[in-house]
């Protein structure tokens, strides 16, 4: 019987320990989010002859996955899209590893979202903001985060040691085939320094005031000398009800450090598989006004309707502006997010004929080219 209750005692033991190390093994097993998306787009562009007499093209635009992975305050983020080859083919969007000190603090490394402006993005439309083209929105490069984040006040602080790269060799330029547009060409981004300061307020009328700052070597490939870049940028937004509304301003100038001969005003930049041309030295400005209908019926949850306006006033004296103003709507319904875009652009590379220097010196003409644009989109 002794026997017997000692092998009893040994099996509740050994059962209770299996027990708590299942628990304790199941509660340290990470959390994984995965998800994506699938996205078709039509559009109608008035500067293309065979689109006009086709009457547009219907054409496959991305397929990418996203995850996001949890352990205690580890966090690991990424998103890698699909684009046809013509647009840059496979790339990163973005990925990084963040540890959570606590709710306040937090630290990322990898490529990661550049902290300028407002986040994530200016626009409403499809399209974006005509700074994204600069590669002033929506950027992610590769260093080190720090985000504060407690009460009203929101502080980013961060350090990258350059853009995204896929490969080491020496005297390369960067690739194209990237998400975001990087300076290119014989130029390359280093050392870069960034810093984002938002005060929000307001429960009824919700609003942000933010500046931001960022400056940064740029290494010449030629010369072997280093330049420099830098910008800064105030940016102002309110929600009331349905109602959203954001503004910024933003200046930027870039100084390369060419060989005797180059054009110093003009920047090549890249991202989408193809370079173009930027002014140098520019005042960006940028304004969108939104407002969502709630509908809740049949497959139809809301529609979001949006004027973006933005435009970029270059300083070298002899250059055309740019424009770009996108009058829209978003239809949610459900996991399908559908945006019906009318896009305008003067001097526009996406939005015109002319493609490596309408940033740049642009055209002398006033015409604006028009884009009528659907794009439909299935996130999972």
């Amino acid at each position: 019987m002794k026997q017997k209750g000692k092998l009893v005692w040994l099996l509740f033991i050994h059962i209770s320990i299996t027990n708590i190390s299942l628990q304790i093994f199941a509660q340290e097993k990470p959390t994984v989010k995965l998800g994506g998306a699938l996205r078709f787009q039509y559009n109608y562009s008035n500067w293309k002859e065979d689109n006009k007499n086709k009457g547009g093209d219907f054409a496959y635009d991305v397929f990418r996955l996203n995850a996001n992975v949890v352990y205690k305050k580890l966090q690991l983020n990424a998103e890698y899209r699909f684009y046809p080859t013509s647009s840059g083919g496979g790339m990163l969007k973005s990925g990084w590893v963040g540890y959570h000190f606590n709710k306040s603090h937090q630290f990322q490394v990898g490529l990661t979202e550049v902290p300028f402006g407002i986040l994530p993005y200016t626009s409403n439309n499809f399209f974006f903001n005509i700074n994204y083209y600069l590669g002033l929105e929506d950027d992610s490069d590769m260093g080190l985060k720090y985000v504060y984040q407690k009460g009203k006040w929101n502080i980013s602080l961060a350090f990258f040691k350059n853009s995204d790269l896929l490969d080491y060799s020496e005297n390369k330029e960067i690739s194209d085939s990237r998400y975001a547009y990087d300076i290119a060409g014989r130029n390359k981004e280093a050392n870069q320094f960034n810093a984002r300061i938002t005060y929000n307020w307001g429960t009824i009328w919700k609003q942000q005031l933010g500046v931001s700052g960022m400056t940064g070597g740029l290494y010449n490939l030629d010369t072997k000398r280093m330049g420099e870049h830098k910008a800064f940028a105030s940016h102002y937004t309110i929600d009331y009800k349905h109602w959203n509304f954001k503004a910024q301003y933003t200046y930027y100038k870039i100084s390369p450090q060419n060989k005797d001969g180059d054009n110093n005003t003009i920047v090549s930049v890249t991202a989408y598989g193809a370079p173009y041309n930027i002014a140098s030295e520019a005042d960006t400005y940028s304004a969108s006004l939104s407002y969502t209908l709630p509908i809740h019926k049949g497959i139809l949850d809301e529609i979001q309707f949006y004027n973006d306006f933005s435009m970029i006033d270059k300083r070298e004296a002899d250059f055309n502006d740019s424009f770009q103003n996108i009058t829209g709507c978003m239809l949610s319904m459900g996991p399908i997010y559908t945006y019906i875009d009318y896009a305008l652009g003067r001097n526009h590379a996406w939005l015109g004929n002319e493609w490596s220097d309408a940033f740049a010196q642009g055209v002398t003409s006033k015409k604006w080219h028009t884009r009528f644009n659907v794009n439909i989109g299935y996130y999972f």
